[in-house]
């Protein structure tokens, strides 16, 4: 999953982008209003995280101005804030959640799945695929009742796969959700990824492919050879 972080403290905007890449996402960050606004704009995020207090432009005003453009992201307020009134704003402006500062990190972990489940239109806690378990909760995936050593990457380009619900995903969309603006458009890291993630889940000779490549297309993951 792909998120963008708006927060103008440069400490904490380590401290949280360090906090979702070992947790497998992509992240982009963002220290002032426009910045954020811009890169919100420019790609498709699974979800944002939103200071209110922001240099150049401030969260409320990011925030009303992508949802008068039409944009639906999931977005995650923070502040400092702590009234009644101060919560309603924000969400009666089109924010998605709210946490006030300081919080835990695993609470905002937690937060910030939630919105990137809901997202793909999905509450459900785990997919099954065939044999193929992702239990989204746990942040795991099993295969024959045999739990998979997936990286985070790995497990974050599988749970894409899975909520994309039998699809075929164009290598431009996983490179849009899993991996940040650091990737060079021109590398073969997508490919290099499903080849790798293919090799964990087909972990026994026995095992029925599930991931598929569709020529000219991208990839779908499915229990059934011939899904469109």
């Amino acid at each position: 999953m792909r998120l963008l972080i708006v927060e103008d403290s440069s400490r904490l905007q380590r401290t949280l982008a360090m906090a979702f890449r070992r947790s497998g996402y992509a992240v982009d960050v963002a220290g002032d209003g426009e910045e954020g606004l811009w890169l919100a704009e420019l790609n498709d995020y699974d979800a944002i995280v939103l200071d209110l207090m922001l240099p150049k432009r401030d969260g409320i005003d990011v925030l009303r101005t992508l949802r008068t453009r039409g944009r639906t992201t999931h977005i995650l307020l923070l502040t400092a804030r702590d009234t009644v009134a101060d919560r309603v704003a924000g969400l009666a402006d089109g924010a998605d959640d709210y946490l006030v500062k300081p919080f835990a990190l695993e609470e905002l972990l937690a937060r910030v799945q939630a919105l990137c489940r809901r997202a793909y239109g999905s509450k459900q806690p785990h997919l099954v695929v065939g044999d193929l378990e992702v239990d989204f909760a746990q942040r795991q995936a099993r295969r024959g009742g045999l739990e998979l050593d997936l990286t985070a990457r790995e497990y974050q380009l599988l749970e894409y796969l899975a909520r994309r619900g039998g699809e075929v995903v164009t290598r431009a969309e996983i490179e849009a959700h899993i991996y940040d603006g650091q990737v060079d458009p021109m590398s073969n890291v997508v490919d290099s990824a499903i080849c790798g993630l293919r090799k964990k889940i087909a972990f026994s000779p026995a095992a029925a492919p599930l991931i598929h490549t569709r020529r000219g297309l991208g990839y779908v993951l499915s229990a059934r050879s011939d899904a469109a």
